[in-house]
Parts: C-alpha cells; sequence; structure tokens
C-alpha cells in the first residue's frame, strides 16, 4: 500500500509537471504571436502612411499638370 501511494504521488508529479510546462510553452508562443501582430499593425500603418503621401504627391502633379496644361490652352 506504502509503494503505491508512493508511485502515485510521482505519477501526480510528474504529469502536474508536464501540464505545467505545456502551459509555459503555450504562453510563450502567445507571446511571440501578440508581437508578431504589433509589428503587422505596425507595418501596416506604415505602408499606409506611405501610400498616401504617394497619392498626394500624385494628385499633386495631376493638378501642377492640369493648370499648365490649361494656361497652353489660352494661349
Amino acid at each position: 500500500m506504502f509503494w503505491t501511494m508512493i508511485t502515485i504521488i510521482a505519477v501526480v508529479g510528474i504529469l502536474t509537471d508536464t501540464y505545467t510546462r505545456n502551459k509555459k510553452i503555450d504562453l510563450k508562443r502567445l507571446d511571440k504571436e501578440i508581437e508578431l501582430e504589433k509589428l503587422r499593425l505596425e507595418n501596416y500603418d506604415k505602408e499606409t502612411a506611405k501610400m498616401k503621401l504617394e497619392l498626394e504627391h500624385t494628385k499633386q502633379i495631376l493638378i501642377e499638370n492640369e493648370s499648365s496644361s490649361s494656361k497652353q490652352n489660352i494661349f
């Protein structure tokens, strides 16, 4: 009976340790996923800002071209 109790305690200890290790690994994985998602969002924001600048630049060029062509049509 005594050895059975020791064996059960040892098995429970091993299972608990394994469960704890797995949970720690899951937490590390989640932390990495959160970090990756933050980087993706940051990159998305930067790309969006860059595209807005490019759009504004293109818009400015089109306006300048329109105004110069309308001036040429007047003369």
